[in-house]
């Protein structure tokens, strides 16, 4: 496992780190900049992918937990069984999939544009299971004894839901969040069905074009026999590692310091 991470990390950062230093790649977008022209920035790309990542996290994160809830606190039978098994089907449908019954719905059913928001539709299937199911077995750490003593002072479940079971298992429950959010940060697919790319700064999720890194790689991709292009596709390749990495730093950092004594 560490010899590809570190023979990708290494590939990536070789050929684009030079990029990555320079102010304007943090602080301009790729408006009117050919294939050929060398400059330009990937803050339209950033904030495209900050932006659709905040919200698919505002819809799956409730779902997500709320589900945890229902399964771990109140679930019982058929009904419980189903919805965990439904669960497990949603956390293996491949994203392409996801993104193909979207567009069926949003496009094809509604008569919708290809549009931001439609992405976030999408990613919003692929991170509610993996939000559930972290959720979920950080809920099950939780000692019975805490619940029980609960109980044992009048205090209703909901209650000790809230008060109890969810602040011992908060930074388990945020770190799993993350990791969610850092997995569908880089899908591929729904951005290429959903979210048509454009080089210049966009942030209306419902105004059509949506700038991404992921869709920014695959621009600079079919363009892979200019050097220009291919010195900004893996420049926008380690961005996004950046971007998933202190994501997952972060994740870990308020773990800790969360972490009930």
């Amino acid at each position: 496992a560490m010899i590809p991470l570190a023979w990708i990390l290494w590939t990536v950062a070789s050929e684009g780190a030079h990029l990555l230093v320079q102010t304007g790649w943090w602080t301009n977008s790729q408006r009117n900049i050919n294939a050929t022209d060398a400059g330009g920035g990937a803050i339209h790309a950033i904030q495209g992918t900050l932006i659709q990542g905040a919200v698919t996290a505002l819809v799956s994160v409730p779902v997500g937990i709320f589900t945890a809830i229902y399964l771990v606190e109140y679930g019982r039978g058929k009904l419980a069984r189903a919805v965990s098994f439904m669960v497990d089907i949603l956390s293996g449908v491949p994203s392409i999939v996801a993104a193909l019954f979207v567009y069926a719905v949003w496009v094809t059913t509604f008569g919708f544009q290809r549009v931001g928001f439609a992405v976030c539709l999408a990613l919003v299937l692929l991170m509610i299971p993996v939000v559930v199911r972290s959720t979920e077995e950080m809920l099950k750490l939780v000692p019975n004894e805490l619940r029980e003593a609960s109980y044992a002072l009048g205090v209703p479940k909901w209650i000790t839901i809230t008060r109890v079971v969810l602040p011992t298992a908060f930074s388990g429950i945020v770190t799993g969040v993350l990791l969610g959010l850092a997995r569908v940060m880089g899908e591929t697919a729904p951005l290429l069905i959903l979210g048509p790319y454009t080089k210049s700064i966009a942030t209306n999720l419902f105004g059509g074009y949506m700038p991404t890194l992921p869709t920014m790689i695959n621009q600079d991709r079919t363009e892979i026999g200019i050097a220009t292009a291919v010195e900004r596709m893996w420049a926008t390749s380690l961005t996004l590692i950046l971007l998933v990495l202190i994501l997952n730093v972060l994740g870990r950092l308020i773990a800790r310091r969360s972490a009930v004594r």
